[in-house]
């Protein structure tokens, strides 16, 4: 009943995305254009050209760092684990940084960014491989470690380029942007994302057991090493996919786990879904208040849910800590 709840609730949200904008849009006319997509208007350009493909990608962005981030952190046992501690933003941002300055072309962009997300993710697994498996402690060390060093990349090509588009291409991904995006990105992504889903979905039996303790899940025959690069890899898959898709935008994969603990409990059968669900309408909703809060200027996503989420987070946090005996 929750779930469906939830659901609901995440519909709503997209079909609120929709309807706001720089021009106006009753629900009753959003509805009209998505049942009759062949009519010639201009509520069914808007709709079906600019909004529904941004609400498209806001909503697999958001599901995507949302179950990524549910995995990772049951996989480590550690509640404040983000799908960024891998690496894979800072390497898509290096990557883009270098490929802007060289002058490659925009449509590769987004290509380039998630090859190198993915490689950086691929290198922190195997440096924090231990034996056959992946040491925690090691995981989190090789992610802070690499993503500083690319930081420090990407700050040395913007104090070097002169101020102007380059750098504007660099700081927009920085900052993390649906903006200009289309059913081409949606299209050359999906593929991608489909794969991470369904890797998730063969983690969720090993997940459940892995919160017991890495020693209890072998004792009950679960091949402990298999299963932690199985969940590394759909983690990355999946966060290089929304990395390309909208840049680097934080906050989603972290909170959205804990709100969907407070809804459905720890079982990872339902976590997973709720994950999903809730991160793709929060997405939606965040990106339609990017739009609008200060229109006709958009504010970057990235900033806005660091500027909401951080203070929620720490609320949430410090609340659990007060009421925990």
């Amino acid at each position: 009943m929750r779930t469906i709840a939830v659901a609901l609730l995440a519909v709503l949200a997209l079909l609120v995305s929709l309807s706001v904008g720089a021009t106006a849009i009753s629900p009753r006319d959003v509805w009209f254009a998505l049942f009759h997509p062949h009519v010639h208007s201009d509520v069914n350009t808007i709709v079906w050209l600019l909004r529904l493909p941004r609400v498209c990608i806001a909503g697999l962005v958001g599901a995507a760092l949302g179950v990524s981030g549910a995995m990772l952190q049951g996989m480590l046992r550690n509640p404040l684990v983000d799908p960024y501690l891998t690496g894979v933003s800072a390497g898509a941002a290096a990557a883009i940084a270098v490929a802007v300055v060289l002058g490659v072309a925009a449509p590769f962009i987004p290509a380039l960014g998630f090859v190198a997300g993915l490689a950086t993710a691929i290198i922190v697994a195997v440096l924090a491989r231990r034996g056959t498996g992946i040491d925690s402690i090691r995981l989190i060390l090789a992610g802070i470690s690499l993503s500083a060093l690319f930081a420090a990349l990407v700050t040395l090509i913007l104090t070097r380029i002169e101020q102007g588009s380059a750098a504007q291409t660099i700081l927009s991904w920085l900052a993390g942007s649906l903006a200009g995006r289309g059913w081409h990105e949606v299209l050359w992504t999906l593929p991608y994302l489909l794969v991470g889903f369904g890797l998730a979905t063969l983690c969720i039996p090993a997940l459940n057991v892995l919160r017991l303790g890495d020693v209890r899940a072998r004792a009950v025959g679960v091949d402990v090493d298999r299963a932690q690069w199985l969940i590394v890899s759909s983690a990355s898959l999946l966060t290089a996919a929304a990395v390309a898709l909208g840049g680097i935008i934080g906050f989603v994969g972290l909170i959205v786990p804990h709100m969907a603990r407070r809804i459905v409990g720890t079982d990872t059968r339902s976590l997973m879904l709720i994950c999903a669900i809730l991160g793709a309408g929060f997405m939606a909703l965040a990106d339609a208040a990017a739009r609008t809060l200060f229109a006709p200027t958009e504010v970057p996503i990235g900033v806005l849910l660091a500027c909401i989420g951080v203070p929620s987070f720490l609320y949430l946090y410090l609340h659990e800590a007060r009421t925990t005996p």
